[in-house]
């Protein structure tokens, strides 16, 4: 007969040996839900920068040579700054006059010199300089087109001069004034609500956001050549760098805001254009990208390029992004300092 106690003990050995994997299981999955609330406090209320200082590398890396007595540590290389678009103003303490800027001048002559000047040789002159600025105003551009009659002759027909071309007919906008209307609402993100305040409160001049609208759609429609030029720029390279922003914007009728996409469509240190797309379905790839493109598409990981690539077949060759790659290990720096810190080492001298 098979003994009893060999049984149960058998029994209690196998009920210990779940548990410990059971134990194990919930352990690591208590680490990793650890260290995904780590990584949302941090994108929450952490830096959003993603440099490194060579110093704080270094300790990263620590140990990781221990193995070799008496070696020092390399190097790190300093990440090379990020280029700036834009020209960066000067390093210089305090302002400047910059050389560009227009000069008026004004003379002041003594009062004695004024009262006789034949008593008096100018020998040199004292020149001092200062930034001044004259701030925006407003004006009203008359156009007066004086009507003719031919002297002599009878019943002669008036003539005058044709008046001159105007963006909107019947309209009081000129060029300048949307020019600065829509520099105003794309380049200092001043909406045109904010605009109609500032031009009633400081000039008193009442412009309402719905004729400014109108005008802002009538740029739109005459810079759309312009438009299709740089697209076509963009597009005929065989390489192109595409993302979508979310948008939150105001939709009439339903009481409060929904979300909408600003696709991005690029190249490196070159043109950018944007197009508004209410989703980010793969569809809406197929209004941004030509049919007859054919390359190199960068994306990040979404799987709507996924499906718009397998669409087109072979004529679309997915990249993905290094910035989201390396941004995984810049996340896991202090969960696993070591490996991260051995990759963020080469990425900085790759960059």
């Amino acid at each position: 007969m098979p003994d009893p106690s060999s049984s149960r003990e058998a029994e209690l050995s196998r009920q210990v040996q779940e548990r410990d994997e059971r134990l194990a299981v919930l352990e690591k999955e208590n680490a990793l839900l650890r260290q995904k609330i780590d990584l949302l406090v941090r994108k929450l209320f952490g830096a959003k920068s993603e440099q490194l200082d060579p110093a704080q590398l270094l300790l990263l890396l620590q140990g990781l040579d221990e193995g070799e007595p008496g070696k020092a540590p390399e190097p790190v290389a300093a990440e090379a700054p990020r280029r700036s678009t834009g020209q960066s103003p000067p390093r210089e303490r305090g302002p400047r006059l910059p050389e560009h800027l227009p000069v008026i001048e004004e003379v002041i002559v003594p009062e004695s010199v004024k009262a006789a000047p034949q008593d008096w040789r100018r020998i040199g002159e004292e020149v001092s300089e200062r930034l001044d600025y004259e701030p925006a105003r407003f004006l009203r551009r008359r156009t007066v087109r004086p009507k003719y009659v031919q002297r002599g002759v009878l019943d002669a027909v008036p003539i005058v001069a044709p008046l001159p071309d105007s963006l909107l007919e019947r309209s009081l906008v000129t060029p300048a004034l949307l020019a600065q209307i829509v520099v105003s609402k794309y380049c200092d993100h001043l909406p045109l609500y904010r605009q109609e305040s500032i031009y009633w409160t400081r000039h008193q001049v009442w412009l309402p956001r719905q004729t400014m609208a109108e005008w802002v759609a009538l740029a739109a429609e005459w810079l759309q050549p312009i438009y299709r030029q740089i697209q076509q720029g963009v597009l005929s390279g065989g390489y192109v760098q595409v993302d979508e922003t979310p948008i939150r914007y105001l939709a009439p009728g339903h009481g409060r805001t929904k979300l909408g996409y600003l696709w991005t469509c690029g190249v490196p240190r070159g043109d950018v254009v944007f197009h508004w797309e209410t989703s980010r379905a793969a569809t809406c790839l197929e209004k941004i990208i030509p049919v007859d493109f054919s390359g190199v598409l960068q994306c990040d990981g979404y799987e709507a390029y996924d499906c718009f690539a397998r669409r087109r077949g072979e004529a679309i060759v997915l990249a993905g992004c290094l910035a989201h790659v390396r941004r995984k290990f810049h996340e896991a720096r202090e969960t696993a300092p070591k490996v991260a810190g051995w990759f963020l080492k080469h990425f900085q001298n790759l960059y």
